[in-house]
């Protein structure tokens, strides 16, 4: 007799979390309300990949429940996950290569091979801008020439090149 009560609260205990976790998540819920978020139109998308230098990190969440506080459920079709000053001082550093495809949603420049101003041997770049954040740690240069990879203090001379020119577009901002 005794297990069956257990049961059974542990039944009712299960039915009544259900059903008051239930009714959070839904519009006009206990927690929640207003309207649904409305969908991104492809005009939007097509905005942020022209105006790269004004990349914009979009809000946390789009949600109307209290639990979507805790969760990181933001569209990645509007979310840029790159740092606007590395992103451009790249194309600055690097303007001498053609560029074949750029993606500000997942950070990733591809250019062709080019020659430097002055220089007599052609590289090719692919930069890899991979957080937010102004540092070191966001920026991957793999730069190749005609001949095959280039040695490491090349690579890391352009990515110092490129974290200073990044660098003195903040100072330029003002945003310290």
């Amino acid at each position: 007799m005794r297990r069956s009560v257990r049961k059974l609260a542990r039944g009712a205990m299960l039915a009544g979390l259900v059903a008051s976790l239930g009714a959070c998540g839904t519009i006009g819920g206990w927690f929640g309300g207003g309207t649904p978020a409305k969908p991104v139109d492809k005009t939007t998308k097509a905005q942020l990949a022209a105006n790269a230098d004004r990349l914009d990190y979009g809000p946390r969440s789009t949600g109307t429940s209290i639990f979507n506080l805790f969760t990181n459920r933001a569209d990645p079709n509007v979310t840029v996950g790159v740092n606007k000053y590395l992103w451009r001082a790249s194309l600055d550093v690097l303007n001498f290569l053609p560029i074949q495809s750029t993606d500000p949603f997942t950070g990733v420049i591809v250019t062709g091979f080019g020659t430097p101003p002055g220089g007599g041997r052609a590289y090719r770049a692919t930069i890899y801008v991979g957080d937010p954040a102004l540092d070191a740690r966001s920026l991957k240069v793999a730069l190749v020439s005609k001949g095959g990879p280039v040695d490491a203090a090349t690579a890391r001379a352009v990515e110092d090149a490129i974290l200073t020119r990044a660098r003195q577009l903040r100072i330029q901002d003002g945003n310290l």
